[in-house]
């Protein structure tokens, strides 16, 4: 009997952080990040000692930033701007975090080696993706709170905007 029980509750178990959680609901951000595996733990790092562990979604792109609004990639465009817009519908947020990172590969492909040369360079490339990023948004989205920054890849982060 006690076997039954178990093959019956493992399952339920198992399942029941569907249950918790609904897909809509209110939450709190979307978190906008990039591809590079190396920035996956401290951007859900930065995310947990920012409160939002279950409070956010989250859309992943190369770039971050940079990948919703750099001309070199203008047929991503779209994907995120549609995934944005179902985000508010369905989640309710209230707030979009877009984060950058130092030392990205699609910074230069997208505006060229040069642009991230020095850390002076990088900084002002990254300022002013981040800078049409936050225009497009307020064009986009204008009752929605933003936060843009460029984080090491030690996790620290640095305010743009």
């Amino acid at each position: 009997m006690l076997l039954g029980t178990l093959r019956i509750a493992v399952p339920i178990v198992a399942l029941r952080p569907r249950f918790t959680f609904a897909a809509t609901g209110h939450y709190e951000a979307m978190i906008l990040g990039c591809i590079d595996p190396r920035m996956q733990s401290p951007v859900r790092d930065y995310a947990v000692k920012r409160g939002l562990t279950g409070e956010y979604s989250q859309f992943v792109i190369a770039g971050a930033a940079i990948g919703a609004v750099a001309p070199r990639f203008a047929d991503w465009h779209k994907a995120f701007w549609d995934n944005l817009a179902i985000t508010i519908e369905l989640h309710h947020i209230k707030s979009l975090i877009a984060i950058d990172h130092r030392d990205c590969g699609a910074a230069k492909v997208a505006y060229g080696n040069e642009s991230v040369a020095t850390p002076e360079k990088e900084n002002a490339t990254h300022a002013a993706a981040l800078a049409e990023f936050r225009k497009q948004v307020g064009q986009r989205q204008p009752k929605l709170k933003l936060e843009t920054m460029l984080m090491a890849l030690d996790g620290s982060v640095t305010a743009l905007g």
